[in-house]
């Protein structure tokens, strides 16, 4: 019978796949987790349950969160909900205005924040352009494209065979245009055309092939052309897909009809993507053509400009971008994912994105030695939180990324590169977990809680999710002003002292002892369960030995509460037991160590020998672990 010393250090490669139980050679499997549940990683490498969620605000129904930075003192969340946006600032509603988009449409809407303005695209509706006046003065209008000589500054194309002809019937005022085969739509009404380069703008279908036109640029003649095109965006052909700046350009990926195609504007103007004579500033347009179907998902502003479609990832180069130079290479083939919009996020220097399996987070990152993109699997040993991802973004402060599930539930990474760390936990709440959007220092979370949807965000002095800390000039037992909660169970802790769970009727709770301050919400627990413990010379992990442990050894740092099951169940530790001192000290958190006897063979070695599971609102970091055991 062998004595043995299993010391873990840090969790810094977070929970692993149930896959990976074998896999005791991993360096992962050494610094990984069986399970952990409602904590963040730190990157020095101990876990923490993670902050409550306070409430802000009841959302008008289902929508998507997303973020707006107009300075760098100025950051909003705006609410998408169906053709509805509300703005808040520092959790507080400062406006609303009504948005084209239904609730059904927010999936797929993408946006780019500029200097000036927000811009969202959805390929059924007009682009459109949001404003801030003031903190509560927001305005929201379709795209103008710049005007020069008469002619609107848009992106323009042929939909139909090249063969096909136009003849319009005078070349000024008010005419009649024929079409060889059939061209004209009922939207066409109000789009622009251009015949031999000079534009005209439909007043009137008469059929499919004869539109009446207003002449806005003489015509060169009367008669049958096959140069010709119209309006590449409009309600017959589709709007833009995604949209973001890059070298001062703004760039346009894919739309409804056009689903392969890129279009970057003028230098320095935006709105304006006339194609002109091909100078270095003028506007740029190509589509991707390659083996398969590439339709355009994301365009995003990295060390180059990145191209996500539905089959792989792409770079456009040049230094500075311009139609002599332009340049377009395919670097991997993974595609991202088709049902919905899922913004890319740039973590120092690489661009996380949605694969299409949806069931990977992958990072597309520059490799000076290839010279050549690269799109790693950031889930690889965590894969089995990965499920069909729905929303994600990026806390900077934190270094966490956030990604939203479709079940409900939201997986976080810790990411820090230079230190190789990359750690998955899991959160989840009394609940779903719909949209996440980072604006400024905090994160928030759109929530659907029995059929209602709450907007929320992570605060590091509650334990409770939906929760609210409520003062009192005087001791009170009766508290109001909890309708969100109503029919209820909820956690609370008075005074700093926590209370038995209580049911919120008549949107109110009631204590056994007066107080003045009161945190009251939703529990949820935390969950931390390590791998099953390396025994040397075992093999497979020590499948087929018998081990008994003898003692767990627990670090902890400002810890509040204790909760631990060493095989016989899950037992309150309190910290008492560990320091003497006053009543007033045993009250403050606890930093040291705990060690607690475990007793009893166990013939099966493929678990850990011990769990922590907690749903009390107190603090909780775990630092390291010790096992002594006996293996035989």
């Amino acid at each position: 019978m062998a004595k043995l010393r299993s010391i873990k250090t840090n969790f810094s490669a977070g929970e692993l796949s149930p896959r990976l139980l074998g896999r005791t050679d991993l360096r992962a499997f050494e610094n990984g987790a069986a399970r952990l549940r409602n904590v963040f990683i730190h990157p020095t490498g101990g876990v923490s349950r993670r902050p409550g969620l306070r409430f802000v605000d009841t959302a008008r129904g289902a929508g998507r969160l997303i973020p707006a930075e107009f300075r760098t003192d100025e950051a909003y969340l705006l609410v998408f909900t169906d053709r509805m946006a509300d703005v808040y600032r520092d959790g507080r509603r400062v406006a609303g205005f009504p948005t084209p988009w239904s609730a059904g449409q927010l999936a797929q809407v993408n946006w780019v924040q500029g200097p000036e303005a927000l811009l969202v695209v959805h390929p059924d509706v007009p682009p459109q352009k949001i404003v801030r006046r003031g903190t509560a003065d927001w305005t929201i209008s379709s795209w103008v494209f710049s005007q020069r000589d008469g002619r609107i500054c848009s992106p323009h194309r042929k939909f139909v065979d090249e063969r096909v002809t136009l003849k319009p019937g005078g070349t000024t005022g008010t005419v009649v245009v024929s079409a060889s085969a059939a061209v004209f739509k009922a939207g066409h009404v109000g789009v622009r055309f251009r015949i031999a380069n000079r534009e005209v703008a439909v007043t009137e279908i008469v059929s499919e092939t004869q539109a009446r036109v207003d002449v806005k640029q003489t015509l060169a003649g009367t008669q049958a052309t096959e140069d010709w095109s119209e309006e590449a965006f409009s309600s017959v052909r589709g709007w833009p897909a995604s949209v973001c700046y890059h070298q001062d350009r703004l760039v346009i990926g894919g739309s409804r009809d056009l689903a392969n195609r890129l279009w970057m504007s003028r230098t320095s103007q935006p709105f304006d993507f006339d194609l002109g004579d091909g100078l270095d500033d003028q506007a740029i347009e190509f589509s991707i053509l390659s083996d398969q179907l590439d339709a355009i998902r994301a365009v995003f502003s990295g060390r180059h400009l990145q191209v996500f479609t539905s089959g792989a990832e792409w770079m456009v180069s040049g230094d500075p971008l311009t139609p002599g130079n332009i340049q377009l290479h395919r670097q991997t083939r993974v595609g991202s994912v088709v049902t919905r919009t899922v913004p890319p996020r740039d973590i120092d220097g690489a661009t996380v994105f949605v694969a299409r399996s949806q069931k990977q987070i992958r990072e597309f990152l520059f490799t000076d030695t290839e010279q050549a993109y690269q799109a790693n699997d950031l889930s690889l040993l965590a894969g089995h939180l990965i499920d069909h991802p729905v929303d994600m973004d990026l806390d900077p402060g934190s270094r966490l990324l956030h990604v939203v599930m479709a079940n409900g539930t939201m997986a976080t990474l810790t990411i820090y590169r230079n230190e190789q760390i990359s750690a998955w936990t899991l959160q989840e709440t009394q609940g779903a977990f719909r949209s996440v959007a980072a604006v400024g220092d905090d994160t928030y979370v759109l929530v659907e809680r029995g059929g209602s949807s709450f907007i929320e965000v992570f605060d590091d002095q509650l334990g409770v999710d939906a929760g609210l800390v409520a003062l009192a000039a005087a001791p009170q037992a009766q508290w109001q002003g909890l309708d969100h909660l109503e029919g209820r169970m909820v956690k609370m802790t008075a005074d700093s002292v926590v209370q038995p769970d209580a049911m919120v009727n008549a949107g109110g709770v009631r204590l056994e002892e007066a107080a003045t301050t009161l945190t009251v919400g939703l529990g949820y627990a935390h969950e931390v369960e390590p791998l099953p413990v390396v025994v040397p010379g075992a093999g497979l992990g020590g499948a087929g030995i018998r081990i008994r442990p003898v003692a767990v050894t627990l670090r902890f740092l400002e810890t509040a509460a204790l909760y631990l099951d060493t095989g016989r169940g899950l037992v309150d530790i309190p910290f008492r037991r560990f320091r003497g001192g006053s009543l007033e000290e045993h009250a403050r958190p606890f930093t040291g160590e705990v060690t607690v006897r475990a007793y009893g063979w166990r013939a099966d070695a493929s678990s850990g020998l011990w769990r922590i599971v907690q749903s009390e609102p107190l603090s909780f970091t775990l630092l390291s672990v010790a096992i002594e055991l006996s293996a035989s």
